[in-house]
């Protein structure tokens, strides 16, 4: 049996880098059920602040253990490692970031 994409992952995160200064971030995540592949992107606004877009599904299929303006906040401060581990917090873990 072919062990999961989800379980590889879990068990061996990726080293994942912020461009400094970003403001932009596609976070590709994978899924418990059935390895699927979905994005969350954090985008700054007009006031240099960043908002969490779930592109086409709610942010509930996440099941993370945070709601968006906590994740949002600590992305505005900076703490990379922290959202990323808020994000793993639900069903889905982190595969891919990119930022510019």
């Amino acid at each position: 049996m072919r062990e999961s994409l989800y379980v590889k992952l879990r068990q061996n995160p990726p080293k994942v880098q912020v461009k400094k200064g970003a403001r932009e971030l596609i976070i590709t995540t994978v899924s418990c059920m059935c390895d699927n592949i979905h994005y969350l992107t954090l985008k700054k606004n007009s006031n240099g602040d960043f908002k969490l877009d779930t592109v086409t599904f709610a942010l509930s299929n996440w099941q993370m253990s945070y709601p968006r303006h906590d994740i949002e906040w600590v992305a505005d401060e900076g703490n990379w490692k922290k959202v990323f581990e808020m994000i793993n917090s639900g069903t889905e873990v982190i595969s891919e970031v990119k930022s510019r």
